[in-house]
């Protein structure tokens, strides 16, 4: 399930990421022409796929619950597979805090050259992260974040709120020539910090539309039986509407299997992560699913590929600077039947 916080809003763009960076810029700051566009050192290590110092990357993460958590595991597992230089070490992964503190210090007692850790809450955590970098043990801190800064070198993760900004003006743009438009909810878990982000780039979103209104909004747990059961809800309450944001593929699922059985064709469905199953729908296009606003688990491949850099000493090509990144928050992508195809190779079962 996708993180409880958000980083700062601070950094530069870096492609389709936003970046935080801490090091030195490589770049001269002289008023002379010649040095102000003085590239960075040729001899400036960056990350490539080639073999080089051996590096044990321990990986910590939650118990497989979700496809989009399952899918992160697959990711790590693959991405390190991808490298001869790369030994990883990974616990079973668990939801009890406890259990995964215990989890992380056996990998810091058996003292991997770095750590990634996705925690199952990034506030309890925090502690643990902290401990392995006073053992001077870098810390890929994967989507959910720890408390303190101090506790990671580096932050990865999605944009919840960029999920809700998205689908919002998706959904503007569909329906910014109708009058009188109708938009309703279906929301995850409410008392985490993720759906609150989602609920507010999507509020933001509609304020753009003057002609839309949202007139609903139903928390469905990021399950599929309580997704069924409270689309259900929302259908028997709202006889008419126009779009619908569901911001989870999962629980979308039972959503849809709601709105088919109460035969509903009459509007439009975003949903939310990018499961395969609702790539497939898309790119079938026989139901009311257009479009799924992606929040890549990815981002734990992306995380081995900064891990074994940190390890190596080495920076990201394309970058000016030495140094990995200080956090890097992925897009959300929002993905048609018009680019589909691109995106299907990252959907999650």
């Amino acid at each position: 399930m996708p993180q409880n916080s958000t980083p700062s809003r601070r950094g530069i763009l870096f492609g389709s990421a936003a970046v935080s960076a801490t090091a030195l810029l490589t770049a001269c700051t002289s008023n002379d022409p010649k040095e102000k566009d003085a590239p960075a050192p040729a001899n400036a290590p960056v990350a490539d796929d080639k073999p080089g110092k051996a590096v044990t990357i321990g990986f910590a993460g939650p118990q497989a619950d979700h496809g989009w958590l399952n899918a992160i595991n697959d990711n790590a597992k693959q991405r390190a597979k991808k490298y001869s230089d790369v030994t990883l070490e990974i616990t079973e992964g668990s939801n009890d805090t406890a259990a995964q503190i215990g989890q992380v210090q056996t990998l810091i007692n058996k003292k991997v050259d770095v750590l990634v850790i996705l925690p199952a809450d990034g506030k309890a955590l925090t502690q643990v992260g902290l401990q392995a970098m006073k053992a001077g043990i870098p810390v890929v801190n994967l989507d959910r974040i720890f408390a303190s800064p101090q506790a990671y070198r580096c932050w990865i993760g999605g944009d919840n709120y960029g999920m809700g900004l998205n689908a919002g003006n998706f959904i503007g743009e569909q329906l910014k020539d109708k009058a009188n438009a109708k938009v309703v909810e279906l929301a995850g878990v409410d008392n985490l910090e993720l759906t609150k982000q989602r609920t507010q780039g999507f509020d933001d979103a509609l304020k753009n539309y003057p002609n839309i209104k949202k007139v609903a909004r139903q928390a469905a747990d990021f399950t599929v039986e309580s997704g069924q059961a409270k689309m259900a809800q929302l259908l028997q309450a709202q006889g008419q509407f126009d779009a619908l944001w569901n911001h989870d593929d999962d629980q979308g699922v039972g959503a849809l299997r709601a709105i088919a059985q109460a035969g509903r064709k009459d509007f439009l469905m975003v949903g939310g992560a990018g499961a395969k199953s609702a790539m497939d729908a898309i790119k079938a296009d026989n139901s009311v699913l257009k479009a799924t606003v992606l929040y890549p688990p990815t981002m734990a491949a992306s995380a081995i590929d900064i891990a074994r850099a940190v390890a190596q000493g080495k920076g990201v090509g394309g970058m000016a600077e030495m140094e990995i990144p200080a956090s890097i928050t992925l897009y959300s992508a929002v993905v048609t039947k018009d680019n589909v195809d691109q995106y299907l190779p990252t959907g999650f079962i």
